[in-house]
């Protein structure tokens, strides 16, 4: 005891520390606490941000998806040529309903009704579906788990409109699936045959797109699109037949429309000149008239819209340059990203049913 008190003495009143070891003395007592601050400010930090779509997202972990993806994306265009614009429709109606998250894909259930079964989405096409199913199923076998079922619709979208002739656009990876899929949000977000002019303009415009996005976005929708009898046959048959109607086109489609009460699945070529090609004839077509859906003849008649389709009439180059960037702005619209969703095993089910009744049974 005698010892430890008298080298208490001669350290607390006669040898004290030099300045230098103090402040070496305070640090080395904070550093534990300033390593947690930092840790925790850290964390914070990438909750806050979940991590960014990238490129090469998957070039560790399924480093053979696209080439997975090519593998039953080519052959079922070829088969059957209607799935790049079905597909690339559905691509549309995913995301301009809650973003790019899948959820359209999502098949209702006792507790709820999805998306997919709200009456506009109701005419999708079955090959959009198709094919976003074929490849998941090929991609699990190769990689359980990885992918997810709204990177995979991306990037088939992308790649069928290269397929049947559309212009390359990039398409950043690492989309959560959505955990939500309520037929009751789609009204009011997207446009239907039978709107007006401002009606399209104001959804559009609410999701952040300019006039000019719009009709490139239409056009080069429609330009490889098709429709079914019910969502242009008031333009044709009634008292009052859109006088718009070019009368050899109205002949056309009054005859192919004939019998659509009895088979509602008859449909017809949104452009009726280059059917299938992703081409700039449906501007072209629209300035003469040629217009199926009187939402796309309108375009070429008002006059916020007009000068950007008599200017993708004139240049392909430019059209496809806009519909690039329109498809990659359009493509990372409101996506979730790290636990904002799931990569779900299944494409049209969540993986947690009990978690999906606890979400939709408050919209019965």
């Amino acid at each position: 005891m005698a010892r430890r008190r008298e080298n208490y003495h001669q350290f607390s009143s006669t040898s004290f520390p030099p300045p230098f070891l103090l402040t070496t003395m305070a640090n080395s007592s904070l550093l534990p606490l300033i390593i947690l601050l930092l840790s925790s400010a850290i964390i914070a930090k990438k909750s806050q941000h979940p991590p960014a779509l990238s490129l090469n997202y998957y070039a560790k972990s399924c480093p053979r998806f696209h080439e997975i993806l090519q593998n039953v994306v080519v052959p079922k265009q070829t088969a059957t040529p209607t799935t790049a614009a079905a597909t690339l429709r559905l691509f549309f109606h995913d995301c301009m309903v809650g973003g790019c998250d899948a959820s359209v894909l999502i098949s209702s259930n006792a507790y709820n009704k999805a998306e997919r079964d709200m009456d506009i989405n109701e005419s999708l096409a079955g090959d959009g579906f198709d094919i976003v199913a074929r490849v998941k199923t090929a991609l699990e076998i190769e990689c359980p788990g990885v992918v997810s079922c709204s990177d995979i619709l991306a990037v088939a979208t992308r790649d069928l409109v290269i397929q049947v002739g559309g212009p390359h656009y990039e398409v950043k990876l690492g989309r959560k699936d959505g955990l939500e899929s309520k037929a009751s949000n789609v009204e009011g977000r997207l446009g239907r045959a039978n709107m007006t002019m401002d009606d399209i303009i104001r959804i559009f415009e609410g999701h952040g797109y300019t006039i000019r996005e719009l009709v490139v976005l239409m056009g080069g929708g429609h330009t490889i699109g098709f429709a079914h009898c019910k969502e242009f046959e008031s333009r044709l048959f009634g008292p009052k037949p859109d006088p718009s109607v070019h009368p050899k086109l109205a002949e056309r489609l009054k005859a192919m429309c004939a019998n659509s009460s009895s088979d509602p699945t008859i449909s017809a070529f949104l452009d009726p000149i280059s059917a299938g090609n992703f081409d700039n004839m449906i501007f072209k077509n629209l300035l003469n008239g040629l217009g199926v859906l009187g939402t796309d003849q309108a375009m070429a008649s008002d006059p916020r819209t007009r000068p950007f389709v008599e200017e993708y009439a004139r240049d392909p180059v430019v059209f496809f340059r806009d519909f690039a960037r329109a498809m990659e702005k359009t493509s990372v619209y409101q996506v979730k990203t790290g636990k904002q969703g799931e990569v779900r095993r299944r494409c049209d089910a969540f993986n947690n049913l009990q978690m999906g009744k606890s979400k939709t049974t408050q919209n019965i």
